[in-house]
Parts: C-alpha cells; sequence; structure tokens
C-alpha cells in the first residue's frame, strides 16, 4: 500500500471494501472538510488518491464503554462469594471507582481509546457516570471528571459521544444511594449544570453530547419526565441510553415494585423512539422484542462483557428477524475488539440454538460481513453521528484489515477476509484507522502511543498505591 501522510486525508482508493451492497472493487472515495465521504465512484483511480491494497471495512462506533473499567479487568475474576453473579462484581467496581483521581482517568480512558482503535473501532460513546470527588462532594467544576474524557479522546483522534449519566438512586421506588456509589450520585439541578457547561466543549471539538438515565433502578418516573424536558431545552434531538433488563434480578425488583418489567414501565413512561439505545436488554418477553424493534431504537450488545459477567444471551436471532438495530459496546473493557464482540455475539446465539451461522441474513449469507455491516450502521445511529457505512454522505472512518504473512491467506477468497479476521482471530489484523477522514493509525501503530504507555503505567502505580492503603 502506498504510504499516506499522518493527518487529513483528501480521499482514498481502495480495491476491495465493504459497503451496505456488499464488497466492492476499486472504488475512489473523495473525503469532505467535515470529515464525511462526498464522493464514491468505481474507476480506477484517475485522481491519484493513495492506494489500499488490502480489504477495508468501515469504523465501527463503540456505543457502550465505561473507560475508567479498563483498569480493573481481572480484579474481578476469582470467586469471593458461594455464588458469584454481576451484583458481587459491582462491589468490587465500587470499590476500584473510589481511587481515581480526574489524573488517572484521563490516562486510562486514553489507553482504552488507542486500545479500541488499534481493535477496529472508530467511535465511543463513552456512558461515564464518575463525577464527584472521592468524598462524594461535587468537584469545583461537576464537569471535572468529564473534561478528562474529553481530554483522552483529543489525544487518541477517536469520534467521541460523551454520555454524562444522571445517577439518583439504588434501587426501584427512588431507594437512597449507598456509600459505595457517592461518586456517582447527581441531583436535576447539577446535572443541568454540567451538562451546560460541557455543551460548549463537545460543539468546539467536533464531539457529541447526550443524556444517559442509569436505569430504571437509579431514576424516578419523575425524574425521567424532568430529564426529557432538560433534554428538549438543551440537546433537542440528542441520543439517549440507558441500561435496561440486564439482569434477572433487575426483573424481578421491578416486578416486585410496581407489576411491570423495566423495559414495559420504560415505555410507559419515556418516548423511546429511534434516538434512543437500550443497553443489555438481555431478558425480554416476545412483546418486548417486537416493541423494541418496532420503535427504532437500537440494542447496545456488549457480548463480552455479558458473557463475563453471567448476564445471559440476547435474543439476536428473533431481533434481527424482525428488523431491529443494534451495534456493539465494550461495556466494562475486558475485550477491546470489534472482531472478538462479534465472535461472542454469534457464538452465544450457536451455542443456544446448537446451529451454525446463526446470524447471517439471506442477502448477507457471511456472518462477519452481515455483523460488522450492521454493527457499524447502528452504533453511529446510536451514537448521533453520519451513517456508519462506506456510502456518500457517511462518514470517512475506515479500518484497513493487513495480513502479516500473504501467502498463508492464499486460499481465503478476498471477500471472506472479514470472516478469517472475526473467527479465526489470526492472520487478519488491523492496520490503517481513519477517522473523520483522518489517518489516526498508521500500520497498527498511534503516533503518541508512547505517551499513552507511560502515562497509563504511571497512573496504574498511582491507583496501586491507593488501593493498597485502603486495603490496609
Amino acid at each position: 500500500m502506498t504510504t499516506l501522510p499522518q493527518g487529513a486525508l483528501d480521499g482514498a482508493h481502495f480495491r476491495l471494501a465493504l459497503t451496505p451492497e456488499g464488497w466492492r472493487r476499486n472504488l475512489s472515495a473523495t473525503f469532505a472538510a467535515d470529515g464525511t465521504i462526498a464522493a464514491l465512484v468505481e474507476d480506477d483511480n484517475p485522481q491519484g488518491f493513495a492506494v489500499y491494497d488490502n480489504p477495508v471495512v468501515p469504523g465501527i462506533t463503540d456505543l457502550h464503554s465505561h473507560a475508567f473499567q479498563y483498569a480493573m479487568a481481572g480484579l474481578s475474576e476469582v470467586r469471593r462469594n458461594p455464588v458469584d453473579s454481576f451484583w458481587s462484581w459491582r462491589d468490587i467496581m465500587y470499590f476500584f471507582a473510589l481511587t481515581l483521581s480526574p489524573e488517572d482517568m484521563q490516562a486510562i480512558a486514553a489507553r482504552l481509546y488507542l486500545d479500541l482503535l488499534k481493535g477496529g473501532y472508530t467511535g465511543i460513546v463513552e456512558f461515564h457516570y464518575v463525577h464527584n470527588d472521592l468524598d462524594g462532594s461535587a468537584y469545583a467544576r461537576r464537569e471535572e471528571l468529564s473534561l478528562a474524557i474529553f481530554e483522552a479522546a483529543e489525544a487518541t483522534g477517536i469520534s467521541l459521544t460523551h454520555l454524562p449519566v444522571f445517577y439518583a438512586h439504588s434501587n426501584f421506588g427512588g431507594l437512597a444511594p449507598t456509600d459505595g456509589q457517592r461518586r456517582f450520585i447527581q441531583d436535576l439541578d447539577g446535572y443541568a449544570q454540567m451538562l451546560r457547561a460541557l455543551k460548549p466543549v463537545a460543539e468546539a471539538k467536533g464531539h457529541r453530547l447526550g443524556i444517559a438515565p442509569h436505569s430504571l433502578r437509579a431514576v424516578t418516573e419523575a425524574e425521567m419526565t424532568a430529564l426529557m424536558a432538560l433534554r428538549d431545552d438543551l440537546l433537542p434531538g440528542c441520543p439517549v441510553h440507558i441500561h435496561v433488563a440486564e439482569q434477572m434480578k433487575e426483573i424481578e425488583d421491578s416486578l416486585a415494585y410496581n407489576g411491570r418489567r423495566p423495559v414495559e414501565q420504560l415505555f410507559d413512561i419515556a418516548p423511546v423512539d429511534d434516538k434512543w439505545c437500550l443497553i443489555h436488554a438481555t431478558h425480554l418477553t416476545d412483546a418486548e422484542v417486537t416493541q423494541i424493534a418496532a420503535s427504532g431504537a437500537t440494542v447496545g450488545l456488549c457480548p463480552m462483557t455479558e458473557a463475563n459477567l453471567g448476564d445471559g444471551i440476547f435474543r439476536a436471532a428473533d431481533y434481527l428477524a424482525q428488523g431491529g438495530q443494534f451495534g456493539i459496546g465494550s461495556d466494562s473493557n475486558i475485550a477491546v475488539s470489534a472482531a472478538t464482540e462479534l465472535q461472542q455475539l454469534e457464538y452465544s446465539q450457536r451455542l443456544r440454538d446448537r446451529q451454525r451461522n446463526v446470524l447471517a441474513a439471506p442477502d448477507q449469507p457471511h456472518v462477519a460481513a452481515n455483523l460488522w455491516t450492521r454493527a457499524a450502521l447502528g452504533g453511529a445511529r446510536a451514537a448521533g453521528r453520519p451513517e456508519g457505512a462506506l456510502t456518500v454522505g457517511g462518514a470517512a472512518n475506515f479500518v484497513e484489515l493487513t495480513s502479516p504473512e500473504p501467502g498463508a491467506m492464499a486460499p481465503i477468497d478476498p471477500e471472506a477476509a472479514l470472516d478469517f479476521h472475526v473467527f479465526a482471530g489470526r492472520g487478519f489484523h488491523v492496520g490503517d484507522v481513519c477517522v473523520r477522514g483522518r489517518r489516526v493509525v498508521t500500520a497498527g501503530q498511534h503516533p503518541e502511543e508512547v505517551r499513552i504507555l507511560r502515562d497509563y503505567a504511571d497512573a496504574m502505580a498511582r491507583v496501586a498505591e491507593r488501593l493498597a492503603n485502603r486495603a490496609t
């Protein structure tokens, strides 16, 4: 492949690219100043754009991340209870969240975003709920920890949709928060103040801002109404994300509180439409599958985290058969590869149904191509971004798949490159990554990688010391 300059590109020529119509050959893409694709034509590259000989796929937006949890990966993989579950894992997460400074948050998020770029993602939706100081008091700037997330996105070049989370209660019925939740808790006035402070920051840097009621456990019906009014006033039409129906205990608690399942309650009290993203939605009835698909909302699936936490298996085949939209997220960030998430999504369906190639489609028999295309579209949609596809008007976000052993790939049809990348786990890797018309990763390397890794190591040393002091 021709060596490309770092930074902004006028365009690129793709020998083989995955588009909404499937794989297409010899495409010249012209990039507009706003980072979208202005033209996409089949030709022999008369403009002399730099040529990508390797397969190119649209970048995926990671639609659900809690960046700080990247740094606690591995801490919860030992049994501390007779029956470990999401809820015992959550206790460890609370403990870890009480150790981080704004400087630590920035370093961890930058390290994560570097890994995500190298894992095939070009965008991130940060579901950010650590707002307060270590003692639970508000920072002088309520948005202090959110600003650390913006700095990390700027340092890496990833496209950010930032979702400050409204979190007020420990369970249904407005129960008082626990002490372990003290860094998360906001009131409506403080939350509105934070959003107003962040809005010009997001606009100045070309990022997006949205609203995230944490869950129906953490937000009352009255607070949901107030949040929707705030959205209409300050961020009309912005993305709205919420955790829902992740755990069976959540459903049982909801039924005990008001006789409704969480999805039923959500649709009763909120204007769920195509601007909404329902995170997990793991445990659904037939009626709920149909209702979500018909609403136009995106379901945010986080297959590796859902497997790690023992959440359950999403009804993907039923949902997609009804035209449902989905994207993928890294959530707790135990995995940072888009291919790994899609592999887990398909394999969970195979294990449940005892079939193979479950999530292929009539018009796309290649499972990886079908899932990658759908996840790219759904992720961009949930992030409030231009269409997540290599098409005119879509974002100029793409990922090059490279092979360090070209000879070993000789039996593989080029159009099966993505199958190999997702399911074989070897042979094809991420090479260049382009975000909004700017190349941010070159041949698998980021220009700020050394500094980002150093800052992360320094942050982990500080966190380790604090954890040790708290343990004693």
